[in-house]
C-alpha cells in the first residue's frame, strides 16, 4: 500500500474543545459522553417494555412491571417518551462524542470501542423496537421446518403465526431472502422449538456477531483509504442507527453488510486470483442472505483483475465472478431444493412504497394525477416505479467502467447508494447499508457530516413515531402515540440542530487534524 499526504478538508484539524475557563475535554468529559448515551440507551429498553414489539403469546406479558408499562395508558405515555427522547439522547451523544474526540489521536479508538459497548449493552435484552422482521423470521423458519418452500407458502400457512409477532402485511408474501438466511431462520426454530422470546435472543446474537465483525473490518477497510479507522468507527459502527437497527430491530441486514464488507476487504486486501475466490464466496454469502449485495460482485471483480488492468483482464475477471457467484447459489438452490426461488422475491419490497423517497414521492404524485384524469392510479404508480429504479442501472455501468482503479471501493459504495436512492421505497437500514462504505472510503467534517447527522436525525424520529405497539384498548390510540412520539422526537432534533450550544457548534464548521490518503 502505497501513502500520501494529502491537504486537510475542512473540518480535518481543529483542537479539542475548550470550555470557558479554556480548559481541553479531557477524558472525564468524554465519560460523561459514554454515560449520558449509555442512559439514552436504557430509555430505549424501558420504553420497549411498554410499546416494543412483543409476541402475543410470550410469558413476558405477564411480568408486573411490563403489564404497568403495557397496559395502563400512563404506562404506555411513559414508555413512548422515553422512547423519543432515548433515542434522540443517544444521537446527542454520538454527535458530541465525535467532538470531543476531533483530533482522532492515540486512544480515540479506544473511546470509541467503550462507547459502543456501553450503548449496546441495554440493547441486548431490549424488546424489539421500529421493526417486527425478526418474528417473520420466525414464521418462515417455522415454514422451513415444515418441508415447505417459503418461496411458494407464506408465513400464515403455519397455524398461529400472528401469535408469534410476525405482520400480517406480509403473511402472504415471499421472504425476499437468500438460502443461508433461509437455513439460519430453521436453525433457530429448531433450537427454540419457535418459542418467540428465546428466537428473538438467537436472531440478536447473530446480528451481534455481525456488528463485531464490522467492528474488526471498518477499521481496516479505513486504513486501506488513508481514513482515520477510529473516526469511520465513530461515524458507523458506534452510529445509533447502526446500533438501533441492526442491535435492537434484530434486523438481518447486519448478517448481509458484514458479509459483504468482509469480501469487499479480502478482495482489496489480495487483488489476485485467491483474493478474487474468497472475496467473491463472501460476497455471495451475502447475497444468499439478501440479494441486494449483488452489486458488489462486479467491483469485486475489479479488485480480482488487480491493479492497472487491461480491459482484457477485466471482463475476464467479471466473467469469473459472475461464474463463480451462480454456481455458488446454484448449489446452495440445489441443496435447499428451492433453486433460484428468491429472484421472484425480490420484487416484495420494491411492491412499496414511501413518502420521502424520491421515487416514491414521485409515484404518488403520478398516481394523484392519474386519479384525477380517470386513468388508472396503480399502473402510472407503477411505471413511475419502475422507471426510477431502471435509473440506477446507467449510473452503476458508467462506475463500473470510469473512474480510477484506488477508488473502486468508493465507486462500489456510490453504486450502492444509487440502488438505494432510486428506490420508491427507503427504511431507515437502507441508509445503514450505506454508512460504513461512506466512512471507510471519506466522509468530510463540513457539509457531509452534517448530511449524516441530519439523516440520522431524520430516520430515529420516523423511527420512533412510526413503530410502536400500543395496546389497543387503552384511553390513548396508536394516531395520539405517535403523534407525542413525532412532536417529541421533532422538537428534540430542531434543538440539537439550531439551539444546542454544543451541538450547534458542529454545524458551523470545525477542523480536524490530516490524514493520510492511500492507492490500494
Amino acid at each position: 500500500m502505497q501513502t500520501t499526504s494529502r491537504t486537510p478538508a475542512p473540518g480535518e484539524g481543529a483542537e479539542p474543545l475548550a470550555g470557558p475557563d479554556g480548559s481541553r475535554s479531557v477524558s472525564g468529559s468524554l465519560l460523561r459522553t459514554v454515560l449520558m448515551g449509555t442512559v439514552g440507551s436504557l430509555m430505549l429498553f424501558v420504553g420497549s417494555l411498554g410499546v416494543g414489539w412483543l409476541a402475543s403469546v410470550s410469558p413476558l406479558r405477564q411480568v408486573p412491571v411490563i403489564i404497568a408499562m403495557r397496559f395502563t395508558t400512563a404506562g404506555a405515555i411513559v414508555s413512548i417518551l422515553l422512547l423519543a427522547m432515548g433515542g434522540m439522547l443517544l444521537i446527542r451523544e454520538w454527535l458530541r462524542l465525535g467532538q470531543k474526540l476531533n483530533r482522532w489521536g492515540p486512544g480515540s479508538g479506544r473511546w470509541v470501542l467503550i462507547a459502543i459497548a456501553a450503548w449496546s449493552a441495554p440493547m441486548l435484552v431490549t424488546i424489539p423496537l421500529f421493526s417486527r422482521d425478526v418474528y417473520s423470521y420466525i414464521g418462515q423458519g417455522r415454514v422451513m421446518a415444515s418441508g415447505l418452500n417459503p418461496y411458494e407458502h407464506g408465513v400464515s400457512t403455519i397455524d398461529n403465526f400472528f401469535q408469534l409477532g410476525a405482520d400480517q402485511m406480509w403473511s402472504e408474501s415471499p421472504p425476499p431472502y437468500g438460502p443461508l438466511f433461509l437455513w439460519l431462520e430453521q436453525l433457530v426454530v429448531a433450537v427454540t422449538g419457535a418459542n418467540p422470546d428465546a428466537a428473538v435472543l438467537w436472531f440478536r446474537a447473530m446480528c451481534v456477531l455481525a456488528v463485531i465483525a464490522c467492528m474488526w473490518l471498518i477499521p481496516r477497510l479505513a486504513r486501506l483509504h488513508g481514513i482515520n479507522p477510529a473516526r469511520a468507527l465513530w461515524l458507523s459502527v458506534a452510529n445509533p442507527l447502526f446500533l438501533t437497527n441492526f442491535i435492537v430491530s434484530v434486523h438481518n441486514d447486519a448478517i448481509m453488510i458484514a458479509l459483504a464488507l468482509a469480501g469487499t476487504y479480502v478482495a482489496a486486501v489480495h487483488r489476485n486470483w485467491k483474493g478474487g475466490l474468497a472475496g467473491t464466496a463472501l460476497v455471495t454469502l451475502s447475497v444468499a442472505v439478501k440479494p441486494i449485495t449483488l452489486v458488489f460482485l462486479p467491483f469485486i471483480g475489479l479488485l480480482w483483475a488487480g491493479k492497472n488492468a487491461s480491459w482484457t483482464r477485466r471482463f475476464v475477471a467479471w466473467f469469473l465472478t459472475l461464474v463463480y457467484a451462480l454456481a455458488l447459489l446454484w448449489l446452495m438452490g440445489l441443496v435447499n431444493g428451492f433453486g433460484f426461488g428468491w429472484v421472484a422475491a425480490m420484487s416484495t419490497p420494491g411492491s412499496v412504497s414511501i413518502w420521502y423517497a424520491p421515487v416514491g414521492f414521485l409515484g404518488g404524485l403520478a398516481s394523484a394525477l392519474a386519479a384525477a384524469v380517470g386513468a388508472d392510479a396503480g399502473q402510472w404508480r407503477g411505471t413511475v416505479h419502475s422507471i426510477g429504479q431502471a435509473l440506477a442501472v446507467p449510473i452503476i455501468l458508467w462506475l463500473m467502467f470510469t473512474g480510477r482503479d484506488e477508488r473502486i471501493i468508493r465507486r462500489l459504495t456510490w453504486a450502492f447508494a444509487a440502488i438505494v436512492l432510486f428506490s420508491p421505497m427507503i427504511q431507515a437500514w437502507y441508509v445503514v447499508w450505506l454508512i460504513p462504505l461512506f466512512a471507510v472510503t471519506g466522509i468530510r467534517s463540513d457539509w457531509q457530516v452534517d448530511v449524516l447527522f441530519f439523516l440520522t436525525v431524520f430516520f430515529m424520529i420516523y423511527a420512533v413515531s412510526d413503530q410502536l405497539d400500543v395496546f389497543p384498548y387503552l384511553d390513548l390510540d396508536l394516531s395520539s402515540g405517535r403523534l407525542i412520539a413525532a412532536v417529541v422526537a421533532l422538537s428534540y432534533g430542531v434543538y440539537l440542530w439550531f439551539l444546542d450550544p454544543a451541538t450547534g457548534r458542529r454545524l458551523r464548521g470545525r477542523s480536524e487534524p490530516p490524514v493520510q490518503s492511500a492507492v490500494i
